[in-house]
């Protein structure tokens, strides 16, 4: 799969830093020691970040190159590094573990958020936002789609998420401190698209990468993007003047280490 497109994803800036802002809000007092940034992508967060904590170390972790540049260029962070969440070296000293909207991506959260847990030191806060949207329109028919016309590639229309329900986070991470899950649904009022549905230009950025790049490889882009914009249209009617208004639901969830 191609790395991260930066440009494309900047586009929804504003409607992707409201949930990450929500999430940051729920953060109470830090102890001493250092902030991460989980998956920083082109730094984002990080105005939101160095505006509440000033004086701290923050720590950008990007998996993606490009990602990691326009990070670097913000010069917001104390240092950006490279690597995988999932098997990262976080060291031990962490005050807050910040990651918003990455984890969706990784497999394994039984293992995951406990192994974050442990990077934190005693009253450290791990703070986390992911998407909800599995079951929606704009992710459902991407599956759909992509399974009509590549069923070999794409056999599996309602494929297992890695993001759990509210009440599984719940008792899992109960034992290990000051818990809190919830759920925000945003009414996102995207603006109309020069080219295709404005959904789509919403979800290309994101939950379309695997898609996009096996019909982008078999020269059948075009096609795919296509079907999906007519899908959408049927469940996503456009607005008077083009544009649409999309429900976006979140799960967050807060962590203080007792």
């Amino acid at each position: 799969m191609s790395d991260w497109n930066p440009e494309q994803y900047a586009r929804f800036t504003d409607l992707r830093l409201r949930p990450a802002l929500d999430l940051l809000n729920a953060v109470g007092e830090l102890p001493q020691g250092e902030i991460r940034d989980l998956g920083c992508g082109a730094g984002a967060v990080a105005p939101l970040l160095r505006a509440r904590f000033p004086e701290r170390v923050l720590i950008g972790v990007e998996q993606s190159e490009a990602m990691r540049a326009k990070a670097r260029a913000l010069s917001l962070y104390t240092e950006v590094q490279g690597g995988d969440i999932a098997r990262h070296d976080l060291g031990e000293g962490n005050a807050l573990l910040f990651t918003n909207a990455a984890l969706n991506w990784l497999p394994d959260h039984k293992t995951l958020l406990p192994r974050l847990i442990e990077r934190l030191v005693p009253g450290g806060w791990l703070a986390t936002q992911v998407p909800y949207q599995h079951d929606a329109p704009s992710h459902a028919l991407a599956r759909q789609v992509a399974h009509d016309l590549a069923p070999k590639a794409f056999p599996e229309t309602r494929a297992k998420p890695h993001v759990r329900a509210p009440r599984t986070y719940a008792a899992l991470l109960a034992p290990l401190g000051e818990v809190r899950v919830w759920m925000t649904e945003y009414m996102q009022n995207l603006p109309p698209a020069a080219e295709g549905h404005p959904v789509r230009q919403f979800t290309r950025s994101t939950y379309l990468r695997p898609y996009l790049a096996h019909f982008e490889a078999e020269g059948r882009e075009a096609e795919y993007l296509a079907a999906y914009d007519a899908a959408l249209g049927e469940a996503y009617p456009l607005e008077e003047g083009g544009g649409v208004w999309f429900p976006f639901k979140r799960l967050f969830l807060t962590l203080r280490k007792t």
